[in-house]
């Protein structure tokens, strides 16, 4: 249900009674009135007393003006042709900074520069005022963000649906080695590009029990009575497309009680006891992913998946029942995308609320359903494939429960009558994992839910079939298709490396900005020598600015004359950071037992965060940074190796980090990485990729040419094979003796004097599982490495595979991603 519902609550964004201003005039010097009138009503300073803080406020509002103009322009366009709409539902959005964003896409970037210039402000150092949005964790949360940029630039209609986290993900701090986690305190000082529509508030029940309800002439109905309510209030953040042509909205979700304190309590003295509802609700939306090793967190997170699927339900039913009679015609009009398993549960309250709330009978609920869901998988991890023991799903949503029983039913039936499925295979694709504690899998409820399901680049989506979704691809073998992930080239060349935007705009013009493919103009030019020096130059004063950083911050000097050789993500065994480090510490051995060879300079640069609760992850981490102490201090290697581990990786930092990379690592286990768009944004800023055949790597290889991309290791198949011998790393480090070095200074507490067992854990395991594929892969991983050394040595060769491969990546913007999710699974936008 929905609290305090009128009919004027668009009218905002859906352009009823919305002014048509005159357009706006964008020289400096009105830009300059309007930055200075906002400072003075709308923050109250002068520009005398005026702190950067408070020109990044009131920069930011002569910006939101503009956008608002667009956004209800946008809305009214939408609301007006009728044209299908889409819900991208995503527990993450890593949207960064906005400011910079939505000056670019507007055009704006020089005049807001000159504007600010007259009172002696610097843009840049304005801009860097701005909090990252703690909206989310990695790749998953970046890509959802690319999509909404991508979505605007390309003229389709979206509306993104999310949590509007009060902290988020936290705050990594590095303490004695070791990761802390404190705190993003991203909204402290408000949130200047949020609306809060205080009219939209949908109730979210959780608990309770359904009753029958059999009325005189009728089928019976269920009836859901929650024991506990919460609020879902909006906030509206504008995503502006390129050039302003479309501005869509990012819908997030807080959680309110319906009574901020129980004042029988306070009154009797219960002070505490009179906050506990009020409490519980802003827990939902206090922590991105609180930790789920315990009950409580589970619970936590299970609340938080159905709170913001239920509010994104609602709030398209009422935008839909606003301009149509009934929900028949649903799937007609919105589409909506789960970006992996966390709106799935969104499949079982869609059924509901037809059901219950709306009267639809179930076949034609079911319809509706699964012609409106699609699902996108992005990953094949058994653990990442959300799944939620029966007795906290049933107990916390005991409707939702039934339903899923229901659908399981009908998918059961459907599997044994017309596919003549066996035990086997039914107990594969059943909704319910009878064999380990009777658990919900949620993959298999977003897959039958949705009439496509795609994955993330064509390894993965071929892994998917033969995996975790087999039985379920045999029972319906049209739904699985491919759709390779794409990243945003506003934000990941165009601002984030200005310089070389500007070489390749001065050297092929301008047409590439409104259409990256174009920039395969540039091909030619890596036979230019004039060209491979500016190139290069640009690339020298990157790395500058990433060397700068690393001083200020970890007080660690790094030659930007050396290779940077760098590994940014999250942390995760799968992703091998500890190869990474591994090969450093081999790398470091060489280097002190032969100061007379010719060695390659290289500084390798790790960020990332590790799960609170992943204690081999954060075992990584805490040995990255014990290997930076102690190599960083022998003056044996002088200034031939450096590693550096940069605390609290955000999209900001990743800003600096991308355009100064010579070397992408990107050396995940094969088979295993979805996709990947750090190593897309890599290579368009001209970065030479080290990695497997895993994800987006296969695609990238077939783009930029096997000369230029340096792949090693083990394939997905052969990796499945190893696992299957029950493969572990004994018999290789015994072979290895660079490997097996490595190991036994790791274990022996080298790197740890201070607690020298610290790693023998980590090191046991490689030498009874290898699951990972460490020990496998080490020697062609640092063969490869060794080729690469030899390479920068050769200037112009390297200058012109870097140029290669900024050329080549123009497929891997989201903009194609985008069209052919509208073309393919939404049937929505221009080409629809």
């Amino acid at each position: 249900m929905m609290a305090d519902m009128t009919n004027e609550v668009d009218s905002a964004l859906d352009g009823t009674g919305a002014p048509t201003p005159a357009p706006r005039k964008n020289d400096p010097e009105t830009l300059a009135r309007q930055i200075v009138e906002k400072l003075t009503y709308s923050v109250g300073k002068t520009p005398a007393e005026a702190r950067r803080y408070d020109w990044l406020e009131a920069t930011t509002l002569v910006i939101r003006d503009r956008i608002i103009d667009q956004w209800m322009e946008s809305s009214q366009r939408a609301k007006t042709s009728g044209e299908k709409r889409v819900c991208y539902l995503s527990m993450e959005f890593l949207i960064g900074r906005l400011l910079r964003d939505a000056i670019n896409n507007l055009n704006l970037t020089e005049p807001i520069r000159e504007a600010l210039s007259r009172y002696g402000v610097d843009l840049d150092l304005v801009e860097l005022l701005e909090p990252d949005a703690a909206l989310g964790n990695g790749g998953l949360g970046r890509l959802a963000a690319c999509f909404m940029e991508s979505m605007a630039s390309t003229d389709i209609p979206g509306f993104g649906y999310g949590i509007r986290y009060v902290h988020g993900f936290f705050r990594q701090e590095i303490a004695d080695g070791a990761q802390v986690e404190l705190p993003e305190t991203w909204l402290a000082h408000g949130n200047p590009w949020e609306f809060e529509r205080r009219e939209l508030a949908y109730e979210i029940g959780f608990g309770g029990k359904v009753t029958t309800i059999q009325e005189p002439g009728r089928p019976a109905r269920q009836v859901w009575r929650p024991a506990e309510r919460v609020l879902a209030v909006a906030y509206d953040t504008p995503i502006v497309g390129w050039r302003g042509r479309r501005v869509n909205t990012l819908r997030l979700w807080s959680a309110q009680p319906l009574d901020p304190i129980l004042l029988d309590a306070f009154n009797s003295g219960d002070h505490i006891g009179a906050l506990v509802e009020s409490n519980k609700a802003e827990a939902i939306t206090r922590i991105l992913y609180p930790a789920d090793s315990h009950q409580a967190g589970q619970e936590l997170r299970l609340r938080q998946e159905y709170f913001f699927s239920s509010a994104s339900l609602q709030d398209i039913i009422r935008r839909h029942l606003h301009a149509n009679e009934n929900l028949s015609n649903l799937a007609d009009k919105f589409s909506i995308q789960l970006n992996d398993t966390h709106p799935a549960v969104s499949v079982a309250e869609l059924m509901r609320l037809l059901i219950d709330v709306h009267g639809h009978e179930w076949a034609e609920a079911w319809e509706i359903t699964r012609n409106t869901f699609s699902y996108t998988n992005h990953t094949l991890l058994p653990e990442a494939l959300e799944h939620w023991p029966i007795h906290l799903f049933e107990r916390l949503l005991p409707r939702q429960m039934q339903i899923i029983y229901a659908i399981n039913a009908g998918v059961i039936r459907e599997a044994a009558q017309e596919k003549g499925f066996d035990d086997s295979k039914i107990a594969a694709i059943s909704l319910i994992d009878e064999g380990n504690g009777r658990r919900v899998r949620m993959g298999q409820l977003a897959f039958v839910g949705s009439h496509a399901v795609n994955g993330v680049s064509a390894l993965h989506t071929e892994l998917m079939k033969e995996t975790v979704f087999h039985h379920l691809h045999l029972l319906y073998p049209d739904r699985i298709e491919n759709k390779t992930n794409g990243v945003t080239p506003r934000r990941w060349l165009m601002q984030a490396n200005p310089g070389l935007t500007d070489l390749v705009t001065d050297a092929i013009g301008p047409a590439f900005l409104d259409d990256i493919e174009k920039i395969a103009d540039l091909d030619p030019l890596a036979d230019d020598a004039a060209f491979r020096e500016r190139f290069a130059a640009v690339k020298r004063r990157n790395k500058e600015q990433l060397a700068n950083l690393i001083g200020e911050r970890m007080a660690t000097q790094v030659d930007p004359g050396a290779i940077f050789d760098i590994q940014v993500k999250r942390i995760h065994e799968y992703k091998r950071q500890f190869l990474n480090i591994i090969e450093a510490i081999a790398l470091y051995d060489q280097i002190r037992s032969h100061p007379e060879r010719d060695w390659t300079p290289r500084v390798k640069i790790f960020a990332g965060k590790a799960a609170p609760s992943y204690a081999q992850a954060k075992q990584i981490i805490h040995l990255a940074n014990d290997v930076a102490r102690t190599i960083n201090s022998d003056p044996a290697v002088r200034d031939l190796l450096k590693v550096v581990f940069i605390p609290n990786y955000n999209v900001s930092l990743a800003e600096i980090i991308m355009p100064a990379a010579d070397l992408s690592e990107q050396i995940s286990t094969a088979g295993l990485e979805a996709s990947g768009t750090g190593n897309m944004k890599f290579a368009m800023n001209g970065a030479l990729t080290i990695g497997t055949l895993d994800g987006a790597n296969v695609e990238m290889l077939e783009h930029v040419g096997e000369d230029n991309i340096f792949i090693f290791g083990l394939t997905a198949e052969e990796v499945a094979q190893r696992r299957r011998e029950a493969h572990s790393g004994r018999s290789i480090i015994a072979e290895l003796p660079l490997l097996r070095e490595a190991l036994d200074a790791i274990s022996s507490g080298v790197f740890s004097p201070e607690d020298p067992a610290r790693y023998h854990d980590l090191v046991s395991n490689l030498y009874n599982n290898d699951w990972w594929m460490t020990c496998a892969d080490f020697q062609a991983y640092w063969d490869t490495q060794r080729r690469l050394d030899a390479l920068w040595q050769d200037q112009d060769e390297w200058q012109a595979k870097a140029v290669h491969n900024t050329a080549r990546m123009g497929w891997f913007s989201s903009d194609r991603s985008i069209r052919e999710y509208a073309r393919d699974i939404w049937k929505a936008g221009p080409d629809a």
